[in-house]
């Protein structure tokens, strides 16, 4: 891309596309078993995608790396968020991630990147990042947002304070009063004031996808083969249980997928395959994973 390039739709949606296949290529590499499968779609309404699922790989026990870009009649719930009085088309493309490992010592991650256009002439940027490990390790959750800290402080100092605070609140499961995990950074509705301003936010969010896998290729070398047993593996299906809440009832994206009659198997790629509850778990004084829940809360400043 050349620096008087316009950041069109197209222009950005190439860009995932490609940010799609080199993150797959990517993860089976260091999975080093399992390879993903593609199931490529067209939604009813405009628009399609490419999802792509990895399941029983030597580290990735479900994975999904999705890609769409769907266009329409924007619904009468996203005309309200955008406080919308009139009907309106709108356009959307973007990556979404969440990969679900076989070990309880290695972490779900999650990752979106997307963009948004409206008729009315309106886009924007938007996008995260978080971790959630089954138990917090301390020098693991510095390393992972220091290392989103560098990627936000080389483009604007702001970010990384603001999107790590943002993330806190998004992440949050408030019938629980936890954090889905140790968080990251979260952001949305980042809107261009003009070219050169959208071509800025285009290289953050670039910045962001391309950092999904050496991040988590990181922590899939480091933890694969680290010691657990039993106990270990019925605390990771609790933590699903925890990470399927945070999806189902509380996330935009979801939501937004379904209301937008958006390809069911695809929306819910990010459903772990295996969970549990238990009723009124309660943790062992002094263990690790009531460690664990005391880290997972707003506010914790990783980066020191």
């Amino acid at each position: 891309m050349t620096s008087d390039q316009l950041i069109t739709r197209d222009v950005v949606t190439a860009y995932f596309t490609d940010l799609q296949d080199r993150i797959c290529l990517a993860l089976e590499n260091a999975d080093g078993y399992g390879t993903f499968r593609e199931d490529s779609w067209e939604r009813p309404g405009g628009g399609g995608g490419r999802s792509r699922t990895m399941a029983n790989g030597a580290v990735i026990e479900k994975g999904g790396v999705g890609f769409s870009a769907v266009h329409g009649e924007a619904t009468e719930a996203t005309l309200r968020t955008l406080n919308l009085t009139t009907p309106a088309e709108f356009f959307a493309t973007g990556v979404s991630i969440v990969l679900h490992p076989n070990s309880p010592m290695v972490p779900i991650i999650h990752m979106n990147v997307r963009y948004f256009e409206m008729s009315t002439g309106q886009c924007w940027f938007g996008g995260g990042i978080d971790l959630t490990p089954h138990y917090v390790v301390d020098q693991d959750s510095v390393w992972f947002h220091q290392y989103l800290k560098t990627i936000c402080d080389q483009n604007d100092q702001t970010y990384y304070p603001t999107f790590k605070n943002w993330a806190d609140d998004y992440f949050f499961i408030p019938h629980r009063q936890e954090t889905r995990g140790v968080g990251g950074i979260f952001f949305d509705y980042l809107k261009p004031t003009d070219e050169a301003h959208k071509a800025s936010l285009f290289g953050f969010v670039q910045a962001v996808g391309n950092a999904f896998a050496p991040i988590y290729t990181h922590f899939m070398n480091q933890n694969r083969a680290l010691p657990f047993g039993e106990r270990e593996k019925q605390w990771q299906l609790l933590r699903r249980g925890r990470y399927v809440e945070f999806n189902l009832v509380w996330d935009r994206g979801t939501k937004f997928g379904l209301e937008t009659n958006g390809r069911t198997e695809s929306i819910l790629m990010s459903m772990p395959p295996q969970a549990n509850w238990i009723y009124d778990f309660r943790t062992e004084a002094g263990s690790q994973e009531e460690r664990t829940l005391s880290l997972l809360r707003k506010g914790v400043d990783w980066v020191r």
